[in-house]
């Protein structure tokens, strides 16, 4: 999706949310990948799993 599809499901500006785009990327928790003028971000589901099954791992405890 690019920043924009996904401004559609928030009420915030576009520009905020590239800016959360771009702390996800930086944290690795997603992708992005430049098409034509667009970005396109996707999940990166190993790191979201990852970090859910640490999270998880602290209340088995």
């Amino acid at each position: 999706m690019s920043a924009g599809e996904i401004a559609e499901h928030f009420d915030m500006s576009k520009p905020s949310i590239s800016k959360h785009l771009d702390i996800l990327r930086e944290a690795e928790l997603i992708s992005s990948e430049k098409k034509g003028q667009f970005v396109i971000y996707s999940i990166n589901i190993s790191v979201i799993q990852e970090v859910l099954g640490n999270f998880l791992d602290i209340f088995k405890k």
